[in-house]
């Protein structure tokens, strides 16, 4: 985690249009109704930032007293971000357009119980020069929302270490996964770098299908996923 600049404890979430950069301080919502609660499903209003549409955020430490890091309400581009420690989830991506692209470029997370990249709305997200440390998946498709969009992902050079799995996403969904130019430490092995569920509807749980290449949909080899 690289060092940061200063401390900021935000009592409400910062609201971004434009261009913020954060200048390495970090940021988190420590004494507020944002402050980390564990697994329990929390929202936009826990958030230290939110993104509106076409709004870049850069240079910025997440500290642990977070519940949600940041939530881009449309496409969104998110350099050279670092979260200390992942509460319930560091992204929430929630664009609604076939055409959005999300950008997460640089960066990193450590220890997130659950997911790094919740993916809920439409489009794509593209993770490039990305560490990720201790966490159980680096990107999820949302497998039970109340809308079922095809959702993309694109990881290209991304380092995962002590995870569970890379990506998950819902093969009857249409959602389909490129990787390229990624390593792991074993944890999550090659096969788990990616992972095909069948999405459902509020309220159910998505039944995973199985792990590994699989056509366009997983679509990657276990003999290109280096060790790092």
């Amino acid at each position: 985690l690289p060092a940061s600049s200063g401390y900021v404890a935000l009592p409400t979430p910062s609201v971004i249009t434009g261009t913020f950069d954060g200048g390495m301080k970090r940021y988190d919502r420590k004494g507020s109704d944002g402050e980390c609660q564990g697994q329990s499903e929390t929202g936009e209003d826990e958030a230290v930032f939110i993104l509106e549409s076409g709004a870049t955020i850069q240079n910025v430490i997440i500290g642990a007293d977070q519940a949600e890091g940041i939530h881009c309400r449309g496409p969104c581009t998110v350099k050279n971000v670092w979260w200390a420690d992942v509460c319930e989830d560091a992204i929430t991506i929630k664009q609604t357009g076939s055409g959005d692209v999300s950008y997460i470029i640089g960066g990193g997370a450590f220890h997130a119980e659950d997911k790094i990249v919740q993916h809920n709305g439409a489009g794509t997200v593209q993770i490039k020069n990305f560490y990720a440390n201790d966490f159980g998946k680096l990107y999820r498709s949302c497998g039970n929302c109340s809308k079922a969009y095809a959702r993309h992902v694109i990881l290209d050079n991304v380092a995962m270490i002590g995870g569970s799995s890379g990506v998950g996403i819902n093969e009857n969904f249409g959602d389909t996964a490129t990787i390229t130019n990624v390593c792991t430490n074993g944890k999550p092995s090659a096969t788990n770098v990616c992972c095909r569920y069948e999405g459902t509807t509020p309220g159910n749980e998505p039944e995973k299908i199985g792990c590994g290449p699989s056509g366009n949909v997983c679509n990657y080899s276990t003999s290109s996923v280096k060790t790092c």
